[in-house]
């Protein structure tokens, strides 16, 4: 992924925006109770007027205005530029704007970006709706169409922080994919904490109600990213509790060490070391991908990231190599994420026929937790150019993350199936909803549903092993020793 607006593909999802946040959010006055919710953003969306200074102003009607299914976001298209809000049921949040990079294709869908590089895909139906594709995701967002942009986004937003953490509480209420999973009473925590706030409260003393607020989750999408006027920036990214944060490099020249040790040959290595191949004896290839994303360090755009990827794979899998490996093993036991688009580009370069990889849904009620949109079927098609159809094993961990994940959900329903060695999955899958306070500061959370081709949602426990086995131990890393690699290694004989 990576839409640099708002939704991050895998790993960043979410608009940088300004507007103004509305209904009781100043002081501490009245709670709005979370039943009415679904009320309040429903007046919202439908009783839209025409803001002045917004892009449905009277000075330039908006061609086209939609909300999205799910995600909270308002779309204005004028001309060539294409605003976008970010919504809850007291707020509006005026997102970055973005213009045409290019003619309609084909198909007439319109790209819209920033620096002449495409990062959302906007198809219009005849009947008035839509779809936007972010490029580097690997399904659509659904677009409803409206009358006008909502007056609540020509408020100017209050940026105090009894306003900032109602905002905040309702992006959760409405948007958080797992409140129900994880039996999250969200009103009794508003109901604990939001008394803790005041006028008067400081950016230290909030950002620690608000980390209070989620920290249990142990969702490694969740987090809140800000500063204040000390030297310490606030951060703060959730983690699963029992799994770790371990560099990939250190990682990789233990398991490096220990292949060599196998009688490994030369590595080839690409992406900034990100991706590295190697042989075995017996005619066994090992690929560890370390991430989704990012592969150019001078381009960070998915374009330049896919090219890179594209090239690498061609190196990797030669038309003597596909013919003559025997097994593939797979690690990507350290990968930290990216753009499900590229792990499917991968998965593509493993089948000669397209199978169905997962499916996803957005949740969509901003008051029931289990209300999720449309499932969207999400394929692996067969890539151009060689494709390695043989045996492969997967290797995984606590450390096999988010696209990491979903690259593993991809290749469950593969011929022949892969086994996958090593330890649980860390249990993220959506896209990251990045939304940005009152206050500037950005919060991130998962918003949606992934289901594997078993039907089964793997959000929050991860994806088991079929063989477990240590994964990583410091001992191991001392010692240059990989049990999990010896059994991959060794299944694939």
């Amino acid at each position: 992924m990576i839409s640099r607006v708002h939704i991050r593909s895998r790993d960043r999802v979410g608009g940088r925006g300004r507007g103004g946040p509305g209904g009781n959010s100043r002081g501490r006055g009245r709670t709005l109770p979370a039943a009415a919710l679904l009320v309040a953003l429903v007046a919202v969306l439908a009783g839209c007027g025409t803001p002045a200074g917004a892009p449905g102003g009277s000075a330039a009607q908006p061609e086209r205005v939609w909300r999205s299914d799910g995600y909270g976001w308002v779309y204005a298209l004028r001309g060539n530029r294409l605003a976008v809000y970010e919504v809850t049921a007291i707020s509006c949040l005026r997102g970055e704007q973005l213009e045409r990079t290019g003619g309609a294709d084909p198909d007439g869908a319109l790209e819209f970006g920033s620096d002449d590089t495409a990062e959302q895909t906007l198809r219009i139906r005849p009947d008035g709706g839509a779809t936007v594709h972010v490029i580097g995701t690997a399904a659509d967002v659904d677009l409803l169409p409206l009358p006008a942009v909502p007056e609540l986004c020509a408020r100017k937003p209050a940026g105090d922080p009894v306003t900032t953490f109602d905002v905040f509480w309702a992006t959760f209420a409405e948007n958080y994919n797992s409140l129900a999973g994880k039996q999250v009473d969200w009103a009794a925590v508003r109901d604990r904490y939001r008394p803790r706030v005041t006028a008067s409260t400081d950016d230290q003393e909030l950002f620690g109600i608000l980390r209070e607020m989620i920290e249990p989750f142990g969702d490694t999408h969740t987090g809140i990213e800000g500063s204040n006027d000390s030297d310490n920036d606030l951060e703060f990214a959730g983690l699963r509790q029992g799994t770790r944060e371990l560099s990939a490099r250190t990682t990789g020249r233990a398991v490096d060490n220990h292949l060599r040790a196998l009688g490994a040959g030369e590595f080839q290595r690409f992406a900034d070391d990100a991706i590295a191949f190697t042989e075995l004896p017996g005619g066994r290839g090992y690929l560890r991908i370390d991430a989704f994303e990012e592969y150019d360090e001078d381009d960070d755009t998915f374009q330049a990231s896919s090219a890179v990827l594209a090239r690498a794979l061609d190196a990797v899998f030669t038309p003597d190599r596909v013919r003559s490996m025997r097994s593939l093993v797979i690690d990507v036991r350290n990968n930290s994420g990216g753009d499900d688009a590229l792990a499917l580009q991968v998965a593509g370069r493993l089948t000669d026929r397209p199978y169905p990889a997962y499916t996803k849904a957005v949740r969509n009620h901003p008051t029931e937790p289990n209300g999720f949109g449309r499932a969207q079927l999400v394929t692996v098609t067969p890539a151009d150019g060689p494709r390695y159809t043989g045996p492969v094993t997967l290797l995984t961990s606590d450390m096999t993350v988010s696209a990491g994940e979903t690259f593993v959900l991809g290749m469950m329903a593969r011929v022949p199936q892969p086994p996958r060695i090593g330890s649980t999955t860390q249990g993220v899958f959506a896209d990251t909803l990045d939304r940005q306070l009152p206050n500037g500061w950005t919060v991130t959370l998962g918003n949606e549903r992934y289901l594997g081709p078993d039907g089964r949602s793997y959000e929050g426990p991860g994806i088991p092993p079929t063989v477990r086995t240590p994964v990583f131990t410091p001992d191991e890393l001392a010692a240059n020793q990989d049990p999990a690699l010896d059994a991959a290694l060794q299944s694939a004989r």
